[in-house]
């Protein structure tokens, strides 16, 4: 399905009105206004929806995502509810032939993930889970880097992510879809799975701290590859943790601060490569969410080329990286109402 011509813009709609969806929002005008415009926003309450259009010089506001399922304006819907509503919203939109890109994690599980996926290739349209990182120039430079041998062979990843989030409901609640796994760990998680071409681990060893939700308030995993190769990770949602990630080799290492949104790689050789955000002075929720335009502009991209899924974050992709956030809740003892 081909509902955008090269010269028209994409005609976006937002779904949901929380910090997320401003930081999408106002990260588009950094993009060429030729190429992306915000046709509605929905929430289920109208006030939101009118305050965040308001805000945001939206034309349209509506109390109900089915309004905003079935305005014929729309191309593609932005997901940025909260978690246990990924799969409904994101079907309803589907349903009423938008595209998707859904926030992270896609759903609540693996079942409903292949579910959703499936419901984008029945109808021909394009679905993308919100793994921003990917769509940061430095994700392809780290491949390069290591396709090139300068590091050697890579025998280990290790990724910390972790901040002071306390009376944070979303990380907090199990109605919620709360724990550390789902919203922090999905990066850790789906860079490993970068960095070793989604390659399905030999094994998963996990354990965590539970709060009395049952949610985890932290969480390690290792996963263990063919060949002796080892990806580790350190999720926390009560203390702050150095939020890097190395890639470490034979023959050398490539630190990634910031890997989520990376603005720069440090090298084995002592080489920084500096790779700046686009400039603006708008105002964000959260630390270099005008990287999201990236994001946005992969979306365009691939719908212009008539796909249904991005090589950046592939349906295979969020498959794997779903299977992995099932294990891990798994041996950590997280179960939702949705399992």
């Amino acid at each position: 399905m081909k509902n955008i011509i090269l010269q028209m813009a994409t005609r976006w709609g937002i779904a949901g009105c929380g910090k997320i969806s401003h930081d999408f929002v106002t990260a588009l005008n950094v993009l060429p206004k030729s190429e992306h415009v915000v046709i509605a926003v929905a929430a289920q309450d109208l006030s939101r929806a009118e305050n965040f259009a308001a805000t945001h010089n939206v034309k349209k506001a509506y109390d109900s995502y089915e309004k905003l399922a079935k305005d014929e304006e729309i191309d593609v819907v932005y997901v940025g509810t909260i978690h246990p509503t990924h799969l409904s919203v994101a079907q309803l939109m589907l349903s009423n032939k938008k595209h998707v890109l859904c926030e992270k994690p896609l759903t609540l599980n693996y079942k409903q993930t292949s579910q959703l996926i499936n419901t984008a290739k029945s109808k021909n349209l394009f679905l993308m889970e919100a793994i921003w990182s990917r769509c940061f120039p430095a994700y392809d430079i780290i491949k390069k880097e290591i396709a090139s041998g300068s590091i050697g062979e890579v025998y280990q990843v290790l990724v910390s992510f972790g901040f002071n989030l306390s009376g944070v409901d979303r990380l907090e609640l199990k109605k919620l879809g709360g724990g550390t796994i789902l919203d922090l760990g999905v990066y850790g998680i789906q860079f490993a799975c970068h960095i070793f071409d989604h390659e399905v681990p030999q094994s998963v060893k996990a354990s965590g701290c539970l709060n009395e939700e049952g949610v985890d308030i932290s969480a390690t995993a290792s996963f263990h590859y063919k060949g002796n190769r080892t990806a580790t990770m350190l999720f926390h949602s009560k203390v702050d943790l150095p939020n890097e990630a190395y890639v470490l080799g034979t023959k050398g290492m490539i630190k990634i601060p910031q890997f989520w949104s990376p603005s720069k790689l440090e090298l084995s050789n002592g080489k920084v490569v500096d790779l700046p955000l686009p400039k603006t002075n708008l105002k964000f929720n959260f630390v270099n969410s005008v990287g999201l335009s990236y994001e946005a502009d992969e979306v365009r991209k691939c719908i212009l080329k008539d796909m249904i899924e991005s090589p950046k974050v592939s349906h295979a992709a969020s498959l794997l990286i779903a299977q992995l956030e099932d294990e891990i809740r798994k041996q950590v003892g997280v179960v939702y109402d949705d399992d």
